[in-house]
């Protein structure tokens, strides 16, 4: 089938942002603050919306980036990153921009990080009009594999330098697929940045294996001491296990200064798997172990350390097994154990980001009313009513 015209988009989402079409509410909850919608798919030139990750700006913006999938709501094809900011706590939102594109093909997995002095910096990876699979069997250029790329503000997400690749200092030559987050970086307490990744092995020479079994996930750190400027990798999770295969990661800054690394597990034994650093994301502690406190299907999810002591926040459905029933867990133990705090819907709800906004934390999360790539909505919910559950 012949593409679509990739102008067509590019025009559309260069104009100002239409107001976005009614889109189903999910079940209310209590104690909850504003709830909007900043992206609903087939609106401002796009097919579908996905892969949220979100900030807060220095001046108290909230950012919410996403994917902007032009031709239909497949990883593949052209994909591009946007951008959409709120100047009140993510109540209402201002029109998109297109912070990244790499023309008719991917652009994506946005992972921002604010830093001390203001500036955004934001990791994003690309790749040419191929698959997944394509990449993880090794049957693609390296133009059109993964490759990684850094852009930064310094205007609090208004504008942003031309994407630099990275992908030298960021890749492992036996590395296939790679994602950064997707989801927010952290800025650790002495400076550095963090940003959770993940990637792909190629099979060892000699085996009969193609590289596209979930073995050969991974997740990964990135490491940057001179705030964004230059990269280098931290820890890497490479063992071949059919059990556990880390996949997409997120990460936070504990109170006593060690960072909890919580990732999707794309291993037989599916849910979470979670790990340790106490060296800043040089190194873990110990391999990476199966969170069973976490109930939740294979899928990419979120952890925040507020400034609340001993409140670690996670979001994710809360499903067993489908993507649906959106959730907050709350740990008391530095994610040794979860609890369920908070279920913002029973609606189908798949990736998520979190943010803390003062005395209240927000989610932006993918949701709707038959499937959970209708909406990417963002809703507040109080400190106040998860500490009652830590």
């Amino acid at each position: 089938m012949k593409l679509r015209p990739i102008v067509l988009a590019t025009l559309a989402v260069a104009a100002l942002a239409q107001p976005a079409a009614a889109a189903a509410q999910p079940a209310a909850a209590p104690q909850r603050g504003c709830s909007s919608v900043p992206y609903t798919s087939g609106t401002e030139g796009y097919h579908t919306f996905r892969i949220p990750a979100v900030v807060r700006a220095r001046s108290g913006a909230v950012l919410a980036f996403a994917e902007g999938r032009v031709e239909s709501a497949g990883d593949t094809g052209a994909i591009h990153v946007v951008l959409k900011r709120s100047y009140d706590g993510g109540c209402t939102w201002g029109p998109m921009s297109v912070v990244s594109a790499n023309g008719n093909a991917t652009a994506g997995n946005p992972a921002p990080v604010v830093l001390r002095n203001g500036d955004i910096v934001l990791l994003t990876t690309r790749n040419g009009r191929v698959t997944e699979r394509q990449i993880m069997s090794g049957t693609v250029s390296a133009e059109d594999s993964r490759r990684v790329f850094v852009q930064r503000s310094k205007d609090n997400g208004r504008t942003w330098t031309a994407a630099q690749e990275i992908t030298s200092t960021t890749k492992r030559p036996d590395w296939r697929w790679y994602a950064t987050g997707p989801g927010h970086a952290i800025l650790l307490r002495d400076g550095r940045i963090v940003v959770p990744a993940n990637h792909s092995s190629a099979p060892p020479a000699g085996s009969a294996d193609v590289g596209t079994e979930a073995k050969y996930y991974g997740g990964h750190s990135l490491i940057s001491d001179d705030g964004g400027r230059t990269w280098r990798i931290g820890f890497s999770e490479d063992r071949t296990d059919v059990t556990i295969a880390s996949n997409e990661t997120t990460v936070a800054q504990l109170p006593d200064g060690r960072l909890y690394f919580n990732s999707r597990n794309q291993g037989t034994l599916g849910g979470r798997v979670d790990a340790i650093s106490a060296d800043g994301g040089e190194t873990l502690t110990a391999p990476y172990r199966p969170q069973t406190t976490l109930t939740i299907p294979k899928v990419q999810a979120s952890v925040l350390q507020t400034t609340r002591p001993g409140l670690l926040l996670f979001s994710g459905p809360s499903d067993a097994v489908s993507r649906k029933a959106m959730a907050i867990r709350v740990s008391a133990d530095n994610g040794q154990s979860w609890r369920q705090a908070y279920q913002l819907s029973d609606a189908p709800a798949a990736y998520s980001d979190l943010v803390q906004l003062g005395g209240s934390v927000g989610v932006l999360y993918e949701t709707g009313a038959a499937g959970p790539y209708e909406t990417i909505r963002f809703t507040q919910v109080p400190l106040r009513s998860l500490a009652e559950h830590k």
